[in-house]
């Protein structure tokens, strides 16, 4: 085509558009002309345009096949809908005939009169049936269990093997039975209680016979007597026995990964390790959802059991009527018989037994349970019944006198730690340890609660003893170290019977049994002894107070009242004090005793596990709040750091103490004050005049109206030396000498002048007081608590053209090289502030103001003008 034809078309294409522009189009045409604006696009698409046309075209005609093939299935779904709804009404026809002809026959087989009466009818006689076929099914599982019963029976003896076989489809149908009913709704009670009791019957007759297989076995080696013969064939049949028992309880054959079955007695078991261990608390066996019961027992393999039977006899044979052996306040013997049994035949077992165990455990997964693998703990475990046995006969006869039942469980409990330490017996629980008889007769048998009481009786007819001792308040100087404070005997008594009650209690395993003998019996004592060191100390504030006696109505009649002026109730303070102080160091030492460590970190983890909520009780019935209260505040609390089961109990202890401390420091102060008063009103300072007094300053005598107050400190801080350590000893001396030197500087420095020859005679005076406090406190501490009056006495001391140098030199005065003056002090402490601190420094002085200074120098005669 030329250019001008391709114009032409255009132009009649542009046309044409515009044309179509102009009018309304429809949606078909709307869609016509986006394909084509999609389609021609420029000028060269123009060229494709027959080729499009027939690209529409075969489109076009395909969509015409599409749609008379469509049109042709419609058709043909419509005759097949058609002829379904013919057939349909067809069949609804042949049903009425059909409902119409059973009526009919109903009504004639019936005799009945309308067809819901013959309905009735045919169900009932249905019903009938269907217990027939139940009936005939019962029968034949009845025909099932006696013929596998039967097969058992037949084989047991000549092939045990064999005979395992019908016997564990038997146990197995019973299990089956029991899973069953449930889903049933208890159904059949009584068809699954027979397959059971039919299992259980033929178990027993099983065990029975290889048992007396086994037996004769024995009655040819002469077991259990000591000359036992077992080599050659009697070995093999031995061995023999031996296997045969094993496999009848392990009916299974080769244990599976993770768990066997094993025939306990009457009933299948699933063994599992955590099966053998006890629960952890007999409050706590409802809240787990696992299978294991109260009554669970390690389980006693059947060929020990046999050969234990015989000692059992003979256990029997001592051990009960009226055996002279038999006594009810010597559990020890029975208990050190099984001890002996053990000494005799574990090496037997060792020798013999060891080896079957280890070549038919050791590749299971009870490789590791102890009772399974190893021959001791296998004997140990067959020696367990009879000792239950004759420990819950014996029990509720023990129970009712207090004495045998304390000895029997600590007895008891002596014995399983034998079992536990000499013997490594660990019940088949690997790391969590056996538990115990002692254990078993306390929580299963449920005694602990009376055991508990009768040891809390004991406790405190004990602890009532103590005080009720005349000696009890006495102090005791010689059962702690000499620089240690000093307590009471009754102080000493009560911490060495709270002592024999941990011991009492520490080997329990239960941590709620620890915990109930810790609060209910321990603290409970210390509560009642800190009750009587407070009322004695109330009782002497009482008596001592003026106050109180009127409010209380004290008589005043001394002769019915105890001394308690003087070193006397400073004595009895010093119980106090001495008894508080002790027992407050003995429950921090406690508190660093392994075993409250691990009652105290037990204790933290239940509490903090219990702060959810969802458990009240940490221990027993006892609640958090109800052991915090008890033992510390830090129980439960997450932010809390450190703290120990006695930190309540030892926090009220140390409260008595200081109390009795300050008390004490009051009325030593008191007295004191009371016998140096004298001192006080005495006045020779400056009348002395030199040659009255003697050269040498240690030679002088001190003034006689210090005597008193000498006495008293000579008499109170001797005491107090023997009967207190070391730190509260200075801090009373402490106090002391600033009461004394309060005293001195108020009412004789500052009220008094002074001539040289009586500040020496002061000085010695006040040296006197000093040796005093340094033979009983330690060399200075006289000086060093009077820092202010040995500094002012430099000043007094001060004479002429002679200064000490450094003070006082040890207690004694000595006159050090020539340095100042004391008209030089004088000038430069009244010159100005500085000059004076300067003079002070030179003279060694630290203490002392410039105004204090300035107020001593104003007291001697010679500078007062």
């Amino acid at each position: 085509m030329s250019d001008d034809g391709i114009s032409t078309v255009m132009n009649k294409c542009e046309q044409e558009i515009e044309d179509i522009m102009a009018l309304q189009l429809s949606p078909l045409e709307a869609r016509v002309e986006d394909y084509l604006n999609d389609k021609l696009q420029t000028a060269a698409d123009l060229e494709s345009l027959d080729s499009l046309l027939v690209d529409v075209k075969k489109q076009q005609g395909l969509l015409r096949q599409q749609l008379q093939e469509a049109k042709e299935n419609l058709a043909e779904n419509t005759k097949a809908s058609e002829s379904h709804s013919s057939a349909l009404r067809q069949q609804a026809q042949a049903y009425k005939k059909q409902q119409a002809d059973v009526d009919r026959r109903l009504l004639i087989v019936t005799q009945s009169e309308t067809s819901d009466d013959a309905i009735e009818k045919f169900d009932a006689d249905i019903r009938v049936l269907q217990k027939l076929d139940v009936a005939r099914s019962y029968v034949e599982l009845l025909a099932h269990v006696e013929d596998l019963s039967k097969e058992a029976r037949r084989n047991f003896k000549s092939s045990p093997q064999a005979a395992l076989q019908p016997y564990l489809r038997l146990q197995k149908l019973a299990i089956a039975l029991k899973e069953a009913q449930i889903a049933a709704e208890d159904a059949a009670p009584h068809l699954v209680d027979h397959v059971d009791q039919a299992a259980q019957k033929l178990w027993k007759q099983m065990k029975d016979a290889f048992a007396n297989d086994f037996e004769k076995v024995l009655a040819k080696m002469n077991w259990p007597d000591k000359d036992v013969k077992l080599s050659g064939s009697l070995e093999q049949e031995w061995t023999g026995g031996v296997e045969r028992l094993l496999e009848l309880q392990e009916p299974y054959g080769h244990p599976t990964a993770f768990g066997i079955i094993l025939l306990f007695q009457s009933h299948v078991v699933e063994l599992k390790y955590r099966w053998l261990k006890y629960p952890i608390e007999v409050e706590e066996l409802d809240t787990q959802n696992d299978h294991i019961k109260p009554s669970e027992e390690p389980l006693v393999l059947l060929p020990i059991e046999v050969m234990v039977k015989p000692l059992a006899l003979r256990f029997q044979y001592h051990f009960s009527g009226d055996r002279p052996t038999n006594k009810l306040d010597k559990p020890e013997y029975f208990l050190s018989h099984i001890v002996g049994l053990l000494n005799q035949y574990d090496g037997f077992f060792t020798i013999h037994f060891q080896p079957i165990l280890r070549s038919r455990f050791r590749n299971s997964n009870l490789a590791m349970a102890s009772i399974f693998i190893d021959s001791t703990s296998a004997l140990i475990t067959a020696f367990l019944p009879m000792l239950r046995h004759k420990t819950y006969s014996i029990m509720p006869l023990v129970a009712k006198q207090p004495q045998l039942l304390s000895h029997f469980i600590h007895e008891l409990m002596s014995f399983d730690i034998n079992l536990r330490d000499e013997w490594g017996y660990d019940g088949g629980c690997g790391i969590d340890g056996w538990r115990g008889l002692t254990w078993e007769v306390l929580v299963k048998g449920k005694w602990f609660d009376r055991w508990l009481e009768v040891e809390k009786n004991f406790a405190l007819s004990r602890y009532q003893s103590i005080i009720d001792d005349p000696s009890s308040g006495e102090i005791d100087y010689d059962s702690v170290e000499p620089s240690a404070t000093k307590p009471t005997n009754g102080a000493i008594r009560v911490n060495d019977l709270l002592e024999t009650i941990t011991d009492r209690y520490r080997p329990l395993p239960s941590f709620s049994q620890k915990l109930r003998f810790l609060i209910d019996i321990q603290i409970a004592i210390f509560d009642l002894f800190h009750a009587r060191l407070a009322s004695s100390l109330e009782a002497y504030l009482t008596l001592t107070s003026s106050l109180s006696r009127t409010v209380h109505g004290v008589s005043r009649d001394k002769s019915t009242q105890p001394d308690l002026s003087g070193l006397a109730g400073i004595e009895r303070l010093m119980r106090v004090y001495g008894s508080a102080e002790y027992l407050e160091k003995k429950m921090r030492d406690w508190s660093d005793d392994v075993f409250f460590l691990e009652l105290w970190e037990e204790l933290q983890d239940r509490a903090r596990a219990n702060t959810d909520g969802k458990r009240k009780a940490v221990a027993g019935d006892m609640s958090v709040e109800h052991v915090a209260d008890k033992t510390s505040a830090a129980v439960g609390n997450e932010d809390a750091v450190g703290g120990a089961l006695f930190d309540e109990t030892a926090g009220h202890y140390r409260q008595l103490r200081v109390r009795a401390e300050d008390i004490m420091l009051e009325q030593f102060l008191q007295n004191l004050r009371d016998a140096i008063k004298g001192y006080g009103r005495v006045n020779p300072w400056s009348a002395l005049s030199e040659g009255e007094e003697e050269d040498d300053d240690a030679q002088m005598a001190i003034t006689a109206e210090l005597d008193n107050t000498i006495q008293l400190l000579q008499s109170y801080l001797s005491f107090l030396a023997n009967a207190l350590s070391q730190a509260p000893l200075r801090r009373v001396a402490r106090q002391v000498a600033l009461s004394i030197q309060g005293f001195l500087w108020d009412h004789v420095v500052m009220r008094y002048t002074f001539s040289a020859p009586g500040a020496r005679q002061f000085e010695r005076d006040v040296h006197g007081i000093w040796e005093i406090v340094d033979r009983y406190v330690g060399v200075r501490q006289g000086e060093m608590g009077m820092k202010r009056l040995r500094e002012g006495l430099v000043l007094l001391r001060l004479d002429g053209g002679e200064a000490l140098k450094n003070g006082l030199d040890g207690g004694v005065a000595k006159i050090g090289e020539l340095k100042l003056t004391l008209a030089d002090v004088n000038e430069r402490l009244f010159r100005s502030n500085e000059s004076g601190r300067e003079a002070l420094e030179e003279l060694g002085l630290e203490v002392l103001s410039e105004g204090e200074a300035r107020s001593v120098l104003e007291r001697r005669v010679d500078m007062s003008g």
